[in-house]
């Protein structure tokens, strides 16, 4: 591989030396292709035709060739979750982009090449849908809809946001939809509300649910021949108002997906809907009256979005649950995967396998395996035999590659086995529950399979023909990680800490003196030293094969440690991929870190591998794709890092979310503080307390297991109370009642 060019400059400062790279930086490899679609919106612009956006878990990306390629265009978003897209008019022949995310709205006036935070007057973050009209008076109205926020509205693109909730009694807003031959007229879909309407661009709200049976609404859409005509997609269905949302009927007959996440209404064919679901794309020529499932080519049938092009003759695109984009230019007869360039696939682990040629592989959340021999040049599907494309570890011993899955819609975990590099996989799960197989690891020709969810640890001597559960001991069964240094296994457990084995799992002894956090993600050995990675405390060192542990932080400004890799040539070099902290490096066994993040725009790292040798590559899978650096750079030069101390109070994102059974859900507490975590149902009942404690500040994570609940939208509530450490007395909340900070995030249980 081509390097850049080297220049070496001598930089004096408080008495020490730094060599740097002056071009030294990461680099985003060309896959793979895919990720979560959340939503598509378009655009025309005068002298640039029209462009598309596709909102997803890694930012926005941009298509001006009718998705035949895509480009991220995501500068300025903050490592963001887009739910939401609109566009609007900007009075000169272009548009103004909106976006709404976990982190509230994002505005771009030059197709989304760069973007501004605009959230003054927002009190909640997270943004399900966005829509805009005009005011009338040469201005545009955005709306944007929140959980347990309600609506709120700007006239100044976002400069200035007002909450609109009068007769709004239904506060936790999933859908939004405005109609252009219907001035001040706007719908807004509730969670167990049902939709209300207003007249004057949400000045006043009315709950119209006559006839509607299914009250929690997804998504609305307005037929552009017929304004009366309102089309409703719920949980149970679609339904259908003639009399613009007066009196609503049931007109989804025949289907078997009733579950309607996206509405499009044709606005070049009279009568032309369609409705995307779990189950793919249903096509009505009538107005809703009678439906057809159109998905042939469809390879991913959990449809999250929709878009018909402004354009006539461009048809109709799709955005998947893990498989990015489809398109159909006929009403749905055919589809055709347009992904080129859409790198926001996650990508839980990865793999590099020396051979002739190497082999890079890629693990994703949804979209199975991926496979390059070029260092992510070229990426090729290798995900023949697997039943869960969930993938979260990978072992390579005496000839065979083994996958480790994860719970993927209704197919189990376990492990598969491979003899072709990747190109067919069959089952070796025999023995084994159908919980996440977390973590693999071999000592001579012996396998470890740890678990999480159930049964713990389980070995094979046959090379996956058959398991047993070695779990004697193993007190906590959720296995993360495993690691072998000489014929001693580690296992990392999330709530338990670390346990080892020197009899090859006959029984367990547990290694917690000095482990202060026992939530291990991540395991890691070079030489005889040992390190565990905790969500919440960093990174923690033993060189007694677990006997005592050592927290070692320094320079480790994001405590939130997800993955961890080894310097194949050099003993006590090691990465940390962390969450939002991007990528840190340490060269004496973790005495200190430096963050290592230039290039690096995606900096939730949920895996790291090395190429073999001191002239190889780290690589870093994220939430939207594969990234590279020469091992080179990493060590001879020296950043400088930026912060990730949290100033500020926030709840992030459960991820993943939809999930099944568990979810990670992170928050930031920004000075020593009372902090509660709790999670509701639709109806406002408390269903689980994640944290009631004091916490220092920092950022903070807890898995949350609805094993026991019914799929279903929850809602995690987030609120503090700062305390005075020196009486430790909470000070005045603001609200006067729950705390001085309060956020809300929906969670979506689909089983």
């Amino acid at each position: 591989m081509q390097r850049p060019c080297i220049i070496l400059t001598l930089f004096v400062l408080s008495h020490m030396f730094h060599l740097r790279y002056t071009q030294a930086q990461w680099v985003q490899t060309s896959g793979p292709n895919g990720g979560y679609i959340y939503t598509l919106a378009a655009s025309s612009t005068v002298g640039s035709g029209t462009n598309l956006f596709a909102g997803s878990n890694g930012g926005v990306w941009r298509s001006t060739n009718n998705g035949t390629s895509w480009t991220q265009v995501s500068t300025g978003l903050m490592n963001a979750f887009v739910y939401a897209l609109t566009a609007t008019p900007n009075g000169i022949g272009g548009a103004n982009i909106f976006a709404g995310t976990n982190n509230g709205v994002f505005f771009s006036t030059n197709n989304g090449e760069s973007w501004a935070q605009v959230n003054t007057g927002l009190t909640v973050m997270t943004i399900n849908a966005l829509a805009s009209s005009p005011t009338g008076t040469g201005g545009t109205f955005i709306f944007a809809a929140t959980p347990g926020g309600g609506v709120f509205r700007t006239t100044n693109n976002g400069t200035q946001w007002t909450q609109i909730n009068n007769g709004l009694s239904h506060v936790n807003v999933e859908a939004l939809a405005v109609s252009s031959n219907l001035p001040g007229y706007i719908f807004a879909g509730t969670s167990n509300g049902g939709i209300y309407r207003s007249t004057n661009n949400g000045t006043n709200w009315t709950q119209v649910v006559n006839g509607l049976t299914s009250l929690n609404i997804g998504a609305i859409a307005i037929s552009p021949f017929s304004s009366s005509y309102i089309f409703a997609g719920t949980s149970g269905g679609v339904f259908r108002s003639t009399n613009t949302g007066t009196n609503w009927s049931r007109v989804d007959s025949g289907w078997t997906n009733t579950i309607v996440s996206s509405i499009a209404s044709s606005p070049f064919t009279s009568g032309n809907l369609f409705a995307g679901t779990s189950g793919g794309v249903y096509f009505s020529a009538n107005n809703g009256t009678s439906w057809t499932p159109v998905n042939s080519g469809l390879t991913n049938t959990i449809v999250l979005s929709l878009l018909i092009s402004p354009d006539s003759s461009a048809g109709l695109f799709a955005g998947t649950q893990g498989d990015g984009t489809f398109l159909t230019q006929n009403n749905g007869a055919n589809w055709s995967q347009v992904v080129t360039g859409l790198t926001s696939a996650d990508v839980m682990s990865l793999f590099y396998l020396p051979g002739s040629p190497d082999n890079l592989f890629a693990g994703t959340a949804d979209i199975g395996i991926f496979r390059s021999n070029d260092s992510g040049t070229n990426w090729t599907a290798a995900s023949s035999g697997l039943t869960s494309m969930y993938i979260l570890s990978f072992l390579n011993t005496g000839g065979y590659l083994f996958a480790g899955t994860g719970v993927w819609r209704s197919n189990g975990g376990g492990v598969f086995r491979s003899t072709n590099n990747g190109a067919s996989w069959v089952t070796a799960s025999s023995g084994l529950p159908t919980s996440d197989t977390r973590a693999l690891a071999v000592i001579g020709t012996t396998l470890f399979a740890g678990k999480y969810g159930n049964g713990g640890m389980f070995r094979s001597t046959n090379n996956g023909t058959s398991w047993i559960q070695i779990s004697t001991g193993l007190t906590n069964t959720g296995v993360y990680a495993l690691a072998v240094s000489g014929t001693t296994l580690f296992a990392g457990v999330l709530y338990g800490g670390v346990y080892h084995t020197t009899n090859y799992g006959a029984n367990w002894i547990r290694d917690t003196v000095g482990l202060t956090n026992f939530n291990v993600y991540a395991l890691a050995v070079t030489g005889t030293t040992i390190f565990a990675a905790t969500m919440g405390d960093g990174v923690f060192r033993s060189t007694n094969n677990g006997g005592n542990w050592t927290q070692v932080i320094n320079g480790l400004t994001n405590l939130n440690v997800y993955a961890l890799a080894v310097h194949p040539t050099l003993p006590g070099t090691l990465f940390a991929g962390t969450n939002r902290g991007g990528v840190f490096v340490t060269q004496n066994n973790g005495a200190s870190w430096t963050q290592m993040n230039t290039g690096l725009t995606n900096t939730i790292i949920w895996s790291l591998a090395t190429s073999p040798g001191s002239s190889g590559d780290l690589f870093a899978g994220t939430f939207a794709g594969v990234w590279r650096r020469p091992l080179s750079e990493m060590i001879t030069s020296v950043e400088n890092p930026t912060t990730n101390v949290p100033l500020h109070f926030g709840l992030e994102q459960n991820y993943p979310n939809p999930f099944n059974p568990t979810t990670t859900i992170h928050f930031s507490v920004g000075t020593y503080s009372h902090t509660s975590l709790r999670v509701y149902d639709l109806l406002g009942r408390e269903v689980a307390t994640l944290v009631n404690e004091r916490r220092p500040a920092g950022t903070h994570s807890v898995v949350f297991n609805a094993d026991n609940l019914p799929s279903g939208v929850y809602f995690a509530r987030l609120s503090v109370v700062p305390v005075a450490r020196r009486d430790l007395v909470p000070t005045k909340g603001r609200d006067g009642q729950s705390g001085e900070f309060n956020q809300t995030k929906k969670l979506v249980l689909l089983r």
